[in-house]
């Protein structure tokens, strides 16, 4: 018998167009609607000519056109319409949106339609890396929304399409060696400390890879010896390994949701946790999509909830609307920041090894911004360095091939990115970018056996492009080497979008901006402690908490309800602006949940008005 699932063709939601629109007139006018608006406001520049625009029309276009034929073709148009209208949705309800996550990022049509915030051309950007137009998958896109109010967007879901047609997806953790340690010490009544000591025994996993019972004996001798000299240990260890990899407990997918064109429960086993809003497939991710559901990923981003308040809080006290979607990439202020290494509590540079690469190689453009974030892992580390030398000029920088050079100009001819692999086996190869994005994955996943396959096109190509085979070969090898642990430019763009943000915030509205950081770190009294040597290195002092002061009071309209107590060391004259004479007397300060409260002064900064 039969009691595997059969897989079936994906089944997307059913997205009712207005007018009585096919979703494939609908998508091609919103993505040329959008796309009009995105040029507008990001694209078009004060005193270009009419054939300057006329040659950006042409190429933003076209490549709109080419991705909406592939869209349409693939069957897909419905799928970016559902994305595009809950982030739409979010946006517009105060729910802040990141700017991309993922390969998704390189498509113009997400851009267009608001999806995400990058200019994919601008970046050399590659659709094909999102939505290979030779291979039919599934497009997904992976969208960030504010910690604090994803569940506003999912609850918009879920009336949208109904409450029976959404549901989470259902995770199923495992007994690893830890575990299953204490579960059967405890079943076999052995004392506590001992299976904690045992368990305790067990060594740390290795690039998110937790040994096994057996590899935990080869590893540590010790644990052996106890298991040869005591036979309760023995047979916990016998039976353990028994259980080793069967299911433990279920959990919740942290971020999946899947949407259905029909009530779930036609489709898949549901479970109901009566102290949960939304119901959970009894499939797992892997097997819930075999049904045909398709999965929404909703993730939660403590630093859009981070910029959001600052935000919050610049238009209180300065009566500034930032619009941190525009914030200008060229900002002196904020790559002075990033190169001085002040980067603590900027995302993704906020580590000792990011602060010093910054100070090294001393950013002063975006695309360096999407390098640093791609190079700092193990693996590309070992070419900062160079990429540090190269920028200032203290090494040659060198090119297999002269055609190479367009390609890797931006990273300094170091191959840094999937996209470059890409690239080069297109214009140097001869491949179609959906071959070229076989390759990236050939390469990326060392699939052996196909290797050499690829080698032997590459170089078929190359030569006849005029490329000698010696050098074409060394290209490829160059090529396979770095594709190993090459990055997602895509992905590394929009985050570097998330951290040129954060920097722009603190390089400008530092008060404002540490006290949403440390607001957000409420119940980390570490980070606090970080976060408070952090403002006094700014020139901030954050008063000592005190309970003396009712809550109630911080709210009447008389009050002040101020940040953060600050006092600038390094200027005479308030950062901020002044108090009104009628508010000079105490501020009560609201950095945390218990009341501060401290004296007037003329450069007290960040201070936002109750109402």
């Amino acid at each position: 018998m039969q009691f595997l699932s059969e897989k079936v063709q994906p089944l997307l939601p059913i997205f009712e167009c207005p007018e009585g629109k096919t979703q494939d007139e609908f998508i091609t006018e919103e993505a040329y609607k959008g796309l009009k608006e995105r040029m507008e406001a990001q694209v078009y520049f004060k005193g270009m000519t009419e054939e300057e625009r006329r040659e950006i029309d042409e190429k933003y276009y076209a490549r709109l056109d080419y991705e909406l034929s592939v869209i349409k073709k693939m069957g897909f148009p419905g799928y970016f319409l559902i994305v595009s209208d809950f982030i739409r949705w979010s946006k517009g309800h105060g729910v802040p949106v990141g700017p991309g996550r993922g390969s998704g990022a390189g498509s113009i049509t997400a851009w267009s339609l608001k999806v995400t915030d990058l200019d994919p051309i601008k970046l050399d950007l590659l659709f094909e890396r999102f939505l290979n137009p030779e291979r039919i998958n599934m497009p997904d896109f992976d969208v960030d929304f504010c910690q604090e109010n994803r569940g506003k967007t999912i609850e918009y879901v879920q009336n949208k399409y109904g409450f029976d047609h959404v549901a989470q997806i259902i995770t199923y953790g495992k007994l690893q060696a830890k575990n299953v340690i204490r579960d059967v010490a405890r079943v076999l009544q052995m004392p506590y400390s001992q299976a904690d000591r045992l368990s305790k025994m067990i060594p740390p996993g290795v690039q998110g890879k937790n040994p096994t019972l057996q590899e935990s004996l080869d590893q540590v001798p010790e644990l052996e010896e106890m298991r040869q000299s005591d036979p309760q240990v023995n047979k916990l260890f016998d039976i353990g390994m028994k259980l080793e990899g069967l299911y433990r407990q279920s959990g919740v997918h942290a971020a999946g949701v899947v949407i259905g064109d029909r009530p779930l429960d036609l489709l898949v086993p549901l479970y109901k946790d009566p102290r949960a809003d939304m119901p959970v497939t009894q499939y797992d991710m892997k097997y819930v999509e075999e049904t045909g559901l398709i999965k929404f990923d909703f993730l939660g981003l403590k630093t859009l909830t981070v910029i959001q308040r600052a935000v919050d809080w610049i238009k209180k006290i300065h009566g500034v609307q930032m619009d941190m979607d525009n914030v200008p990439l060229d900002d002196k202020q904020t790559y002075e920041l990033l190169q001085s290494g002040n980067t603590a509590a900027v995302f993704q540079f906020e580590s000792a090894g990011m602060q010093d690469v910054h100070k090294q190689i001393k950013p002063d453009r975006f695309e360096d911004l999407i390098a640093i974030v791609s190079l700092y892992r193990p693996g590309p580390m070992d070419n900062i360095p160079s990429y540090i030398k190269r920028k200032h000029g203290e090494e040659e920088i060198t090119y297999l091939h002269p055609m190479l050079e367009p390609i890797l100009k931006e990273t300094y001819g170091i191959m840094i990115y999937q996209e470059q692999v890409m690239n080069i086996a297109r214009a140097l190869g001869g491949y179609t970018m959906g071959g070229a994005d076989k390759l990236r994955k050939v390469m990326g996943k060392k699939m052996r056996d196909e290797i050499p396959k690829q080698r032997k096109m590459f170089m078929e190509g190359a030569v006849k492009n005029g490329i000698e085979e010696a050098t074409a070969g060394a290209i490829f090898d160059q090529m396979e080497k770095f594709a190993s642990y090459g990055f997602n430019k895509s992905h590394a763009a929009a985050y570097s979008l998330i951290s040129y943000q954060t920097a722009y915030l603190k390089a400008h509205y530092p008060v404002e901006f540490m006290c949403a950081v440390m607001s957000l770190d409420i119940t980390n009294t570490d980070k606090l402690l970080f976060f408070k040597d952090e403002c006094k290195k700014l020139g901030f002092k954050v008063l000592n908490p005190t309970s003396t002061i009712p809550v109630p009071t911080l709210w009447s309209k008389t009050a002040i309800s101020a940040m953060l107590w600050a006092r600038s060391k390094a200027s005479a004259r308030p950062i901020c602006g002044q108090l009104s004479p009628n508010a000079r007397r105490t501020v009560r300060i609201r950095t945390f949940p218990i009341s501060f409260i401290g004296p007037i002064s003329s450069r007290l900064t960040a201070v936002s008005w109750s109402s």
